[in-house]
């Protein structure tokens, strides 16, 4: 399964060590947990109940999520939902998620981390293991529409 279409996941666990591997983007979601392929090539099935974080990364070895930036040091820039995800642990994690009902999942939150240049790409906060959601802020979409320039039908009330 590594191949172009495989991408490496490390699934932090609540009670138990990390796992690492990789995950086929178009089935990795099922109804009870998430489908994954070890570096051996076995194929794990971890129930959402036992995860904390999915991480998609760059390499195995480098940081965890919980290891680097948690929360945001200025208002970000990204377009989207700035978000501050509580765990049942009592621990979070902020993010932007995407502001579209379209890119949602039945079964937890893509986030995009604070740190833009970490070996966390995005994270997938599964429901089962957050106690509550915050939207902090609407950021980098702008709220006002630009002005439409007058059509050749529309008549000039002040000419």
């Amino acid at each position: 399964m590594p191949g172009s279409t495989s991408k490496k996941v490390v699934i932090h666990r609540f009670q138990r060590e990390a796992l690492t591997g990789f995950i086929n983007p178009q089935s990795w979601l099922q109804p009870a947990g998430i489908e994954m392929i070890t570096p051996s090539g076995a194929l794990l099935f971890t129930p959402y109940e036992e995860i904390k974080v999915v991480s998609f990364v760059i390499n195995f070895d480098g940081p965890t999520p919980f290891q680097e930036r948690r929360r945001f040091q200025t208002r970000p820039k990204h377009e989207g939902l700035w978000v501050r995800a509580q765990f049942h642990d009592n621990d979070f994690q902020e993010g932007i998620l995407p502001n579209d009902l379209l890119a949602a999942s039945p079964y937890g939150f893509q986030l995009s981390p604070p740190d833009p240049n970490s070996n966390n790409q995005s994270l997938f906060l599964p429901k089962a293991s957050l106690k509550e959601v915050h939207v902090l802020a609407v950021s980098g979409a702008s709220g006002r529409r630009k002005k439409q320039p007058p059509t050749e039908e529309q008549i000039g009330l002040f000419d």
